[in-house]
């Protein structure tokens, strides 16, 4: 398993996060925070509805910086941000709670769904169950496993942890073999393909449509990363790919939830509903 360094860098920081996470906290606590918090919202539910009724469902992504871009929205308001995407159409939201890298926290993901009533995803890179148990804890209602950070057995044991305490799981995957690995590991029905190469940090949509035929059809197939313009969407969709993790695009305007419209429903007005 080739580890991208960039991504070597961050686990390494992410190990020493986890420690002293358990040096302020006991899984017990965890776990009775966990069972305290609103219940989940049922994101796979969300997405696979909506695609069900052969609308684009999308992954709406809140997000202030990355490593390779710098800070990419300098007015960041994770509530406004929520609020502007339900009004927009989302069907979910992802929230970066990773604080060195992307400039995320915990406090963003609570904001933000209590803002809403839409679905949410813990973004980060989670290598130990205690991170799992800590997603359902501050209200999560999705884990992201990332393949590439992964071995087997970890990916199986924090899937696992994810169902005993009622997380969805979207598996991210960037290659086939990563590909393999999580079809025969994993049966979350979401998977994600990361459309950016995360030793080259070039983008093509081609990651997408390269895998497409290896995915069993009752997967949920979500392209991530790349989705600039109408023409990518309507690329995606003519390919029968109607679920897509967006943040980018969104985060470089003033109203976000304006922008994924103007991308995903053109014929609809702004707002669609009451957030």
């Amino acid at each position: 398993m080739s580890v991208p360094t960039v991504l070597q860098k961050i686990l390494a920081r992410k190990a020493e996060e986890i420690a002293q996470l358990k040096g302020r906290t006991t899984l017990a606590e965890l776990e009775a925070q966990a069972r305290a918090a609103d219940a989940p919202r049922g994101f796979a539910r969300a997405l696979q509805a909506q695609v069900a009724r052969k609308e684009a469902a999308i992954i709406a992504e809140v997000k202030k910086a990355s490593p390779s871009k710098g800070v990419i929205r300098e007015h960041f308001v994770p509530a406004e941000i929520a609020r502007s995407y339900a009004q927009g159409g989302a069907t979910c939201l992802s929230v970066l709670t990773d604080v060195d890298f992307f400039q995320g926290g915990n406090a963003y993901l609570q904001e933000a769904r209590a803002a809403c009533q839409l679905p949410v995803i813990r973004k980060d890179f989670l290598i130990d169950p205690f991170q799992v148990v800590e997603a359902r804890a501050i209200g999560a209602d999705c884990i992201l496993l990332i393949v590439a950070a992964l071995d087997d057995g970890l990916m199986g044991e924090l899937a696992a942890t994810a169902k005993d305490v009622g997380l969805d799981v979207l598996v991210e995957v960037h290659d086939g073999a990563e590909l393999e690995r999580a079809l025969k590991v994993l049966d979350t029905p979401l998977v994600g393909i990361n459309n950016r190469n995360l030793h080259t940090f070039e983008v093509s949509l081609e990651a997408t449509l390269d895998l497409l035929p290896r995915i069993p059809r009752d997967r949920l197939v979500i392209t991530e990363s790349g989705i600039l313009n109408r023409a990518d969407v309507e690329l995606m969709e003519t390919n029968e790919v109607r679920a897509f993790l967006v943040g980018e695009a969104f985060m470089r305007v003033d109203e976000p939830g304006q922008e994924l419209q103007r991308l995903f429903f053109p014929d609809r007005r702004f707002p669609l509903r009451d957030a």
